[in-house]
């Protein structure tokens, strides 16, 4: 668990988003208080409920990054789930359990590359030696004292040894036996909302079926990787993984449930209402506390953090239940983005739009470079279709970039070794009438 105070985690999210200090302080804060729960006397510990918050602004302002760099920065388990998934058949929506097991199975995923991490040396060790029994195999009988030859220092197993670390048998082929279980002939059918059950009944039968070798023919480089994998399985403690996994879930899981305005019900006598407030009875209790049964054991709520957001374009938080409204006490509004916004995302964070799209095309030879009054440009752009139409914030610079730059991406391959800038006047050719005609850039743009 991070120890972070909420300046440093602060600035460690102003490396990679625009703006919105309110959320990011919230989020420190919110971060910070899971490490100094577990410095409280354990009596009391347990008493200490996550404060979970409520994201309130316009889609694309940074409301899911700030929740997923969050979640890295803690090293922490994170699903993104969306509310509406619950309602899109009525009364029958996905399980609201399934967010939880999404959950382990991410923390099963941290913990085991964490642990394959530890034992990659032996593992790999295990892997060169398999190897090299097929590459060299021992002989059949032993060699009698009286035949036996005497060993040199350097024998042809360390010779075959140095020859595969160094790489020089990467492209000679071996025959590989791997085994694998078979796979079930039946598709199980399952109705929308149980999908959940599908996943234990294929679990269930891949394991009963039997296991089949099967050979195969592989040059030596992949072959060890899938050898070194095999090994690792083997050493790592699946059973304290899961342990380890269910511990951080319980401890410092985030859940991310976006889009939470669809469920908020309105004043209505009946209707689709009834069914938005039927997800948030179903949500309560496992944003309140309680224990969810999944494949890998029971897991406990009470101190998974839970961050919902939401537009609240045509409702309102209080629209919400208040039991539901009662388990997010932290409230934050984000701000829309602004034209210097987007300048300042096109070219500050450390994976800014513009860098990313400089090491694309450098992949091709091309040295691309934007002056600042392009940048302008663009921004300008961006600001303005937003007005104009939906504004979806700084996604309109991801559509607004692959426009400018189709044709450049589109003959890269011929114009290897060139320098090509981008000038205020060609962002303004290649935009200009698309921006100007309403109707063409609310499908373009």
């Amino acid at each position: 668990m991070t120890q972070m105070t909420p300046r440093e985690i602060v600035s460690e999210l102003d490396r990679f988003i625009v703006g919105q200090r309110n959320a990011k302080r919230a989020v420190a804060i919110a971060l910070r208080n899971r490490w100094r729960r577990q410095q409280v006397d354990e009596s009391l510990r347990d008493e200490i409920a996550p404060k979970n918050i409520i994201m309130i602004g316009p889609t694309g302002v940074g409301k899911t990054e700030i929740a997923r760099r969050l979640a890295r920065l803690a090293q922490a388990p994170f699903v993104k789930v969306e509310a509406t998934k619950f309602t899109e058949v009525g009364y029958v929506g996905r399980d609201v359990e399934s967010m939880v097991r999404d959950l382990i199975e991410q923390g099963i995923t941290i913990v085991r590359e964490e642990e394959r991490a530890k034992v990659e040396v032996q593992a790999r060790q295990r892997a060169e030696e398999r190897l090299l029994d097929i590459l060299l195999p021992p002989p059949s009988q032993p060699a009698s004292p009286a035949t036996a030859q005497p060993q040199s220092g350097d024998t042809t197993r360390d010779k075959l040894r140095r020859m595969l670390r160094d790489g020089a048998l990467d492209a000679r082929e071996v025959q590989l036996e791997t085994t694998k279980s078979a796979t079930p002939m039946v598709e199980i059918m399952t109705p929308q909302g149980m999908e959940e059950m599908e996943f234990n009944l294929k679990d269930m039968f891949s394991n009963l079926l039997p296991k089949h070798t099967v050979k195969q023919t592989l040059p030596v480089a992949e072959a060890l990787e899938i050898l070194a994998q095999e090994e690792s399985s083997k050493l790592l403690d699946m059973e304290a993984v899961t342990r380890e996994a269910i511990r951080r879930v319980e401890q410092s899981g985030i859940i991310f449930i976006d889009e939470i305005d669809k469920i908020a019900a309105r004043q209505s006598a009946g209707g689709p209402d009834v069914s938005r407030e039927g997800v948030q009875r179903d949500l309560l209790p496992i944003v309140e506390g309680s224990t969810v049964n999944t494949k890998h054991g029971a897991v406990r709520t009470d101190h998974v953090l839970f961050i919902a957001s939401g537009a609240f374009h045509s409702s309102k938080p209080s629209d919400l239940i208040p039991e539901f409204q009662g388990r997010f006490p932290t409230r934050v509004e984000l701000e829309a983005l602004t034209r210097d916004d987007f300048i300042r995302i096109l070219t500050e964070p450390d994976n800014a739009l513009l860098k990313q799209y400089r090491a694309l095309l450098a992949t091709e030879g091309i040295d691309l470079e934007f002056t600042d009054e392009a940048i302008a440009a663009i921004a300008d752009v961006a600001a303005r279709v937003n007005e104009r139409t939906e504004n979806i914030g700084a996604r309109r610079l991801h559509t607004v970039m692959e426009r400018l730059l189709d044709q450049i991406s589109f003959d890269a391959p011929e114009m290897a070794n060139t320098k090509v800038t981008i000038d205020a006047e060609q962002v303004r050719m290649r935009l200009e009438a698309v921006v100007n005609d309403e109707d063409l850039s609310r499908y373009i743009l």
